[in-house]
């Protein structure tokens, strides 16, 4: 990380308890400084992302980690405001869920999503995947500042 950069934050969307700590273990094997904000359904994620109500002083995320099966407003319908909102849709969002789904690949591909990662049931590849999600789009990758 460059001197006087903040740690990149990352959003993640996600109502199973579980995979938020898988994932919240894999980044800590990360090289990435970072900061993460887990958020179990969909209201919430674009509220955050609006910085409505609580979330008022919300940080930008740098990334967004999405599952597409959560409550009270899908994956789906989160992304596609992401993605037509114009102070929102330049943030990268990498669906990571158990759907194999076609129509669910699809749908997101035109959706914009920046990438669509189906979950194994290993939880080794899961740990594995998500370093490298992290590490790509928060080091490797060149992303438009706020």
């Amino acid at each position: 990380m460059e001197r006087g950069q903040s740690p990149k934050l990352i959003l993640l969307v996600e109502d199973n308890r579980g995979d938020v700590r898988l994932i919240q273990e894999a980044l800590k094997e990360t090289t990435v400084a970072h900061q993460m904000v887990a958020l179990k359904n969909g209201i919430e994620a674009m509220s955050y992302l609006r910085r409505e109500g609580e979330y008022a002083g919300a940080q930008r995320p740098d990334l967004i980690m999405l599952d597409l099966n959560l409550p009270k407003k899908d994956g789906r319908e989160v992304l596609a405001e992401i993605k037509t909102d114009p102070k929102l849709k330049r943030i990268p969002v990498v669906v990571l869920t158990t759907s194999k789904n076609q129509e669910d690949v699809c749908r997101s591909y035109d959706l914009h999503v920046n990438a669509y990662i189906t979950k194994s049931g290993r939880l080794d590849r899961v740990f594995n995947v998500v370093k490298m999600i992290a590490e790509f789009w928060l080091e490797i990758v060149t992303l438009p500042s706020e």
